[in-house]
């Protein structure tokens, strides 16, 4: 530990002595300031270059010499620039649409193909203007079930919050929403995602090779960015749809110095549910809110800072006193600052919330109240030093405090108050990290890292150690220890290596690698269908182990035409261990001593993900299809009725799904006209049923034999178009105004998607021996299965979008 901090310390001193002549700068969108992520520079004499960061930051370090330098990125026009390098060089770029805006431009249909020659694999992106060209539910664009289209990402059905990647759980994935957590992702039980597509930049998800400078969770990264606000002109732009409108209004504080972006979006199904019906009155609500803001300001050519931050909430009311809430808020604080050409750093210091509660009962008197949330506080420091133009080193570290609210519950009864809170729990968790881009040859370029991170559970709070029992039962506990403030209840600590490698094959294909190792140290505690907003958030102790997971993946990445078709297929496979599942009849709900209710044991994922796009033409769109497998093995569960020790046999995870496919088309009609849609099928879930029965007073018990998710639900498929109709002008003043109307169908062919299957004894049974007649025999007791669906029916939908 103390080399790897030497390492850390000493690494800037050892790169400053390398002497370079440097090349770089900012790429921007010259319409409205918008740093761009990801945009190629291309050194053309050499046919290598660099991408920019997510600040639309490059450098590239060259020997002396004269150089043409291309600028790409997609949808925009390539700009070049003669560079003659004799001293370092700053060029920022703004790139445009308007070809007549340079004197030297080259129209390129797409930039230099990043699928196949980054080093990056297993990563998923989409760009707002091709996720608000889907259908989706009530015409509304959403970031979340957009990104349910790509391979290897998935959810249990309609009415589950968040998503499964890779065989993943929901808890499993860390949502990043300009650096700050978001523990809760979706609006309305699923149905809508919390981010504002008005106010969204960027959008990455990393279910594999996942750099060494994101941890904290085991099955992916979705990192969103942000906008920053046109810093030219005054833009205000919004939707008004079905279900909620939304409104964005973004601008210059000082010209091409300072900007914001303040976008707001509230539900209203409620409004004519009270017009129309009785249903929502004596205070019962329905309705949701959210609101992001964020402001920023170049203080010099070396720099700049950013404030953001997001507010929003969930009201499902039944009535006056009962109910559900949640709610996320984060704030940010960035600053970037050049220490040299090569030498970028940013640092980050945000706070996040999420808090949710419930509460029930008729009268004041008699009430149940309850409430949950988990706060964050952290500070992470990174720095990226471009050392020649083979490698690019990133290293950093980060601190993050947790407070845990697990509940503050309050009963009354006639009158009388019981309180059932549970003590909070705080928590430190740090991490350092290094990585180096390193080009060795021209075809082979490989990424490499370490990251080393630890928690610190700590005090007050009682520490358990609990005594054996049986496999699968609730553990009795054999002594308690009160630990005192700031004091260590439990310490963990984990090296995390990381590796991505890419050889190409030609000019259109290559294949990669990687490998990454993940830690995760606090847990989603849910043992229900699909997760819900008032899940519990539970941090690692000396009885619940921290989850740790090895994944490989291998993919063969292939273009044809001059990038107009995209292909690639890859094979992964992950290794879990410290899985948490939970004993039948777990209680964990307010239960101080939920940890003897938890089982751990080891899990396994693997499948094939192939996927093919079509980027050209009036039709593009894309396939993808996974093939997976997710499973656990635990002690306790699933266990023969011959095994005496209960040792678990593997058994499919509630969110295991044999096949996903999923298509999706957009066909331009005529030049204003735009037609889309998108076809999903995903093979049944699993879910656990009885196995025997026995009849007690004429009533059936159910019976399971031990085994766990034993059943399937029947399988998923879905249909859902849209027909878009853009509007676009120009003012007197030359500036570009657009609205569009888009009228979509969800569930076009009403299929009715099973949530769950349940079962009931029938009521109509003649029970001869109550009527004194015992030489009839009774009629059977029969009992019927049914299924649960939460959308069944065909939901049309209007939206009108408009930018002023």
């Amino acid at each position: 530990m103390k080399k790897f901090l030497l390492l850390i310390a000493v690494m800037p001193c050892l790169l400053f002595a390398q002497e370079n002549y440097t090349i770089n700068g900012y790429v921007k969108d010259a319409a409205n300031g918008e740093a761009l992520i990801g945009a190629t520079v291309l050194i053309t004499e050499l046919g290598t270059g660099n991408i920019t960061n997510v600040y639309g930051f490059y450098s590239i370090t060259l020997p002396a010499g004269d150089y043409t330098v291309e600028y790409r990125y997609l949808g925009f026009v390539t700009q070049r620039e003669s560079v003659s390098l004799s001293k370092n060089n700053r060029i920022d770029i703004e790139l445009s649409e308007e070809q007549t805006t340079l004197q030297e431009v080259v129209v390129t249909a797409r930039p230099e193909d990043e699928n196949v020659t980054s080093t990056e694999m297993s990563v998923a992106e989409l760009d707002i203007k091709t996720i608000s060209k889907l259908p989706v539910f009530a015409g509304e664009i959403d970031i979340i079930k957009s990104i349910q289209l790509l391979p290897g990402v998935s959810s249990v059905g309609e009415g589950a919050s968040g998503f499964n990647v890779r065989g993943g759980s929901v808890g499993q994935n860390l949502i990043l929403l300009d650096e700050a957590p978001v523990y809760q992702s979706s609006h309305l039980f699923g149905f809508f995602s919390v981010f504002n597509p008005d106010a969204v930049k960027d959008v990455k998800l990393y279910k594999g090779g996942i750099p060494s400078r994101y941890g904290g969770r085991l099955s992916s990264i979705l990192d969103v960015r942000m906008k920053e606000g046109n810093s030219k002109d005054l833009d205000v732009s919004g939707g008004i749809g079905t279900i909620f409108s939304r409104l964005t209004v973004e601008g210059p504080i000082k010209k091409d110095k300072a900007s914001f972006i303040v976008a707001g979006r509230r539900s209203y199904a409620d409004v004519p549910i009270r017009l129309l019906t009785d249903f929502l009155n004596d205070g019962a609500a329905l309705y949701f809110y959210d609101l992001t803001a964020k402001a920023n300001y170049n203080i010099d050519d070396k720099n700049k800072v950013f404030v953001s931050g997001y507010f929003g909430r969930d009201v499902f009311k039944f009535d006056a006193l009962q109910g559900f809430n949640w709610g996320n808020q984060t704030a940010s604080v960035r600053w970037n600052h050049l220490f040299n050409d090569r030498f970028f750093s940013n640092f980050t210091a945000f706070y996040s919330n999420y808090d949710y509660a419930f509460e029930v009962g008729n009268t004041d008197d008699d009430q149940f109240d309850w409430s949950s949330k988990v706060q964050t506080i952290n500070f992470k420091p990174q720095f990226s030093y471009f050392l020649n133009q083979k490698n690019e080193l990133t290293f950093g570290g980060e601190l993050l405090y947790y407070t845990f609210f697990p509940a503050d519950a309050v009963g009354f009864s006639s009158g009388n108050r019981i309180d059932l809170s549970l003590e909070k729990k705080n928590a430190l968790e740090t991490s350092l990290y290094v990585s180096n881009n390193q080009k060795v040859t021209k075809d082979l370029s490989i990424e490499y890292g370490l990251r080393y991170s630890s928690f610190n559970h700590l005090g007050p709070g009682n520490k358990y150690v609990f005594g054996d029992t049986l496999a699968g039962l609730r553990k009795p506990v054999s002594s308690t220890t009160r630990i005192g403030n700031n004091k260590s209840l439990a310490f963990h600590q984990n090296f995390e290596p990381r590796l991505s490698v890419r050889y190409q094959l030609s000019s259109s294909s290559s294949i990669k690698m990687s490998y990454n190792r993940m830690n995760q140290y606090i847990h989603l505690i849910s043992n229900t269908v699909a997760a819900t907003p008032i899940d519990v958030w539970q941090p690692s102790t000396n009885n619940i182990q921290p989850q740790q997971g090895d994944q490989v993946a291998l993919g063969y990445f292939k273009n044809f035409k001059n990038n107009a078709y995209e292909t690639s297929a890859e094979v992964y496979y992950k290794k879990t261990k410290n899985q948490v599942d939970y004993i039948d009849g777990a209680d964990l709900f307010i239960n101080d001593l939920l940890e003897a209710d938890v089982l751990s044991g080891d899990g396994r994922a693997y499948g094939l993900e192939i996927y093919a796009k079509k980027n050209e033409g009036d039709l593009t769109g894309w396939v993808s299809y996974t093939l997976a497998r997710s499973e656990l093995k635990i002690d306790g569960i699933n266990y023969g009725l011959n095994s005496p020790d209960r040792a678990g046999r593997w058994y499919p995870t509630r969110f295991d799904q044999t096949h996903n496919l999923k298509v999706v088309g957009n066909y331009k009609l005529k030049e204003r006209k735009n037609l889309s849609a998108t076809f999903s099928y995903i093979s049944g879930t699993p879910t656990t049923y009885a196995t025997d029965r026995i009849l007690v007073a004429g009533q059936v018990i159910p019976i399971n034999n031990g085994s766990r998710n034993n059943f399937r639900i029947p399988d998923y498929h879905r249909l859902d178009v849209s027909y878009t109709i853009d509007y676009n002008w120009v003012t007197k003043k030359g500036r570009e105004r657009s609205s569009s109307l888009v009228l979509s169908v969800y569930n076009l062919y009403n299929r009715k998607n099973a949530f769950a299957v349940n079962f009931t004894q029938d009521e109509d049974r003649i029970d001869y021996s109550q009527l004194n007649n015992i030489n009839v025999p009774n009629q059977p007791v029969t009992t019927s299965a049914f299924e649960t669906s939460i959308l069944f029916f065909v939901l049309p939908s209007v939206t009108y979008n408009f930018k002023f």
